[in-house]
């Protein structure tokens, strides 16, 4: 996180759309950690894609093998019929 004073106040620059802003917060996912002024700059930075049809996983997701995906639906598409949605 890089920090400037402007009259006063310490703010930082958000890692996705560079905005300049005096309420940033961090978040870690392993050993990659960002700065971000909101949670949609977070999201489409830290969040998986799935495997399947590339949108952004910002729930748990389902996982086979090496890959997630953002339902079960998707993965059976890719080939893992074994994933469902509820037992």
């Amino acid at each position: 996180m890089t920090g400037t004073a402007q009259g006063g106040t310490m703010t930082a620059t958000c890692d996705t759309c560079g905005n300049v802003y005096d309420k940033v917060f961090t978040v870690a996912r392993g050993d990659h950690v960002g700065t971000f002024d909101s949670f949609e700059c977070a999201i489409q930075a830290m969040a998986p894609t799935c495997a399947h049809c590339g949108c952004r996983i910002i729930g748990h997701g389902v996982e086979a093998e090496a890959q997630i995906f953002c339902c079960a639906h998707c993965a059976r598409l890719q080939g893992e019929p074994q994933l469902v949605d509820r037992v």
